[in-house]
């Protein structure tokens, strides 16, 4: 467990690292100076015209000199957008110690443009409250212990104290944080030159000079951060080399993927984008609030109930919106939802009573397929309503991929439970709740979505979704019930095989045939509704893996069972006083044997048994003999090499198909 400093620390870094996003963000939000629409064209250039220029009585030339002002004004503007950006980047990727330095850069060059402004408002303000009294000044008045005038809270003298304190908090700041020399002399001048300006109105001094003093006041920390900034320059190079450098050299030794996986881990970026945009919205949500505060009491109180809530889901629509509408956000709420992902399956897992590793990767599965579906669907392009519905849309199809999660969870979980004939009632009960909520749930959905809205390619897919998973946690929970038949059975099921390969097979083909129409529904919506390069891309991987590599898949099986059967039929079946002369237990799975099959080198197993044998590899479970080979083959050790080609190429099959049968008989 962390101990309090360190948590306190490392969230210190955290928000160290979530002003630069904010910088990216802001520069996002104005498409880096480029413009989002011909109407943002038009208007670029109506700033550059003057004063109602007739097109017809124009020279031409003073209209392409116009358009290539405009033009190179928005280049120039993009440029420093971009350049901006990679500055802020490069900043939220240093160490700590280099981030602490730019920060403290900053924050002295801060503090010099607030002592600035803030002395030139006191000098206006002391001008404009002494011109009366030209004569006067606040030195006599406090000579004179004139506490009338000194005292005045509309006099100068308050002020010049105010300015005076203010003063002195800033240069003490400043001399703690600036990195310039620590000369003692200049530690000494600085109070001095932050106080100059309050001290000078303080003396009856010409206006002029009194006027320009907060510049002068202004040179000895300007002095010292251009001083930082020209001392440094050699320093920020090296920086960026080495880093470059040792980034390349991890690359050349770990790889790219290396890399992008141990910057992540050091730069915390998840919660690093958590709290940006959570801040992002907080900030969004008070301005709306000052936005509608209403300043009559009996106002506020005449609000209905109901009011009150339709103000609180149109406020919370309205930060959803504004939450997705730049790249940066939408990382923001990817990284949110991954967090409440990762919870909801850490719930499920508690339910289940497991603790599985690989099912903890829910949240980063999860943020990964919002991610992309944010870009697939454009979703900062949109305009406010319709980004809206789309990022609803995109919610309800992350829920029914988060079912399908649950599902890959329980599922092993089920299989599990019947195949080791677990005794744990309540464990039973757990599994079996869960999987009534992955049918419930769906159903429900579909229900609510086909009442409220209209047919369409997205509530198509959501339908396939869910009835997918529907499928898939019925099929589950027949092959569960068969495992339970068969633990209470006192004979052996040698049509147990038979009967879950089956399931299966239907389960896996309406998969393979929703997985079809999924690829048809996404071509239509890239062709007709909106098209994109990404989506494009996820078609393609799409058809790929869950089209073809499935179908690949399971031909291979099923030929394989098929030539497994052919061989097994080939070999001859034991009669009844065969069986009861050897009076034994089939050697695989150690059961009792009503039937069998004789293999060539007259040895008796189950046909079930055999056949999963044949599925690893070709020889006697006994003797290792080959079981099937044909008589008349002249090349006979030819066939045999073949054979056990054939034999390592299925080693794996029974333990990715069928891992279950496999566990269960090895029980039994």
């Amino acid at each position: 467990m962390m101990s309090l400093r360190s948590k306190a620390l490392a969230l210190v870094e955290v928000l160290l690292r979530v002003p630069p996003l904010f910088v990216v963000d802001e520069f996002l939000k104005i498409s880096l100076g480029l413009p989002v629409s011909s109407g943002d064209e038009v208007s670029v250039l109506s700033n550059v015209t003057v004063d109602h220029v007739d097109v017809a009585e124009a020279d031409a030339n003073y209209y392409d000199a116009n358009f290539y002002n405009a033009f190179f004004f928005t280049f120039f503007k993009f440029i420093v957008c971009c350049l901006g950006c990679m500055s802020s980047l490069c900043v939220f990727v240093l160490y700590t110690k280099h981030l602490i330095i730019v920060y403290l850069y900053l924050i002295s060059l801060a503090i010099m443009f607030v002592s600035y402004w803030t002395n030139v408002w006191a000098i206006k303000q002391i001008q404009a409250l002494a011109s009366p009294q030209p004569s006067t000044s606040i030195l006599e008045d406090i000579l004179n212990l004139n506490l009338k005038n000194l005292l005045d809270l509309d006099g100068p003298g308050v002020l010049v104290i105010q300015n005076f304190v203010i003063q002195f908090g800033l240069a003490f700041l400043f001399k703690n944080v600036h990195l310039g020399p620590r000369n003692q002399t200049i530690q000494k001048l600085l109070p001095i030159s932050f106080m100059a300006p309050s001290l000078l109105a303080m003396l009856p001094v010409p206006p002029n000079l009194l006027h320009h003093s907060p510049v002068f006041s202004s040179l000895l920390p300007l002095f010292l951060i251009k001083y930082v900034t020209w001392t440094s320059a050699y320093t920020i190079v090296q920086v960026i080399y080495t880093g470059y450098q040792h980034g390349r050299l991890f690359v050349s030794n770990y790889g790219l993927s290396a890399l992008v996986e141990t910057e992540w881990m050091r730069l915390n970026v998840p919660c690093v984008l958590r709290v940006f945009w959570v801040l992002r919205v907080a900030e969004h949500a008070i301005m709306l609030l000052m936005d509608n505060y209403d300043d009559d009491a009996e106002e506020i109180l005449k609000v209905s109930t109901l009011l009150a809530f339709q103000s609180l889901a149109s406020m919370a629509k309205s930060l959803l919106v504004t939450g997705c509408e730049t790249i940066t956000a939408v990382l923001g709420m990817t990284s949110v939802i991954s967090f409440f992902c990762h919870y909801i399956g850490n719930f499920f897992q508690w339910i289940l009573l497991t603790d599985e590793e690989e099912d903890k990767s829910i949240g980063t599965v999860s943020a990964i397929l919002f991610y992309i579906l944010a870009l697939q669907t454009g979703l900062t392009s949109l305009n406010p309503e319709k980004r809206f519905i789309r990022l609803c849309r995109n919610f309800c199809l992350l829920f029914t991929a988060l079912l399908h999660f649950l599902h890959n969870i329980v599922n092993p979980m089920l299989m599990s439970l019947s195949a080791s004939h677990n005794p744990s009632t309540h464990r039973h009960v757990r599994a079996l709740g869960v999987c009534a909520f992955l049918i419930i749930f769906p159903i429900s959905l579909l229900v609510y979505l086909w009442s409220q809205h209209s047919i369409s390619t997205w509530l198509l897919a959501v339908s396939a979704f869910s009835i997918e998973v529907i499928v898939k946690v019925v099929v589950s929970l027949m092959i569960y019930s068969l495992f339970l038949i068969d633990a209470y059975r006192s004979t052996f099921w040698e049509q147990l095989d038979d009967y879950v390969y089956y399931i299966r097979a239907f389960g896996n083909t309406i998969e393979f045939c929703f997985g079809i129409f999924l690829f048809f529904n996404g071509a239509w919506i890239l062709l007709f509704e909106s098209g994109g390069v990404i989506r494009a891309m996820m078609m393609c991987i799409h058809a790929y893996f869950n089209i073809w590599c499935e179908a690949r898949a399971g031909w291979s099986v099923f030929m394989k069972r098929r030539t497994a059967v052919n061989k097994i039929n080939s070999l001859r079946e034991a009669s009844s006083d065969q069986l009861n002369r050897l009076d034994d237990v089939c050697a695989i799975c150690y059961q009792e044997m009503h039937s069998a099959k004789i293999t060539r080198c007259n040895h008796y197993f189950h046909g079930v048994c055999l056949r999963k044998w044949l599925y690893v590899q070709d020889r006697c479970p006994l003797c290792h003999d080959i079981l099937y080979k044909i008589d008349n083959d002249p090349n006979k050790d030819n066939n045999s090499e073949a054979g056990n080609e054939e034999n390592s190429n299925n080693q794996n099959l029974l333990l990715e198909e069928e891992p279950d049968l496999f566990l269960g008989d090895g029980v039994r």
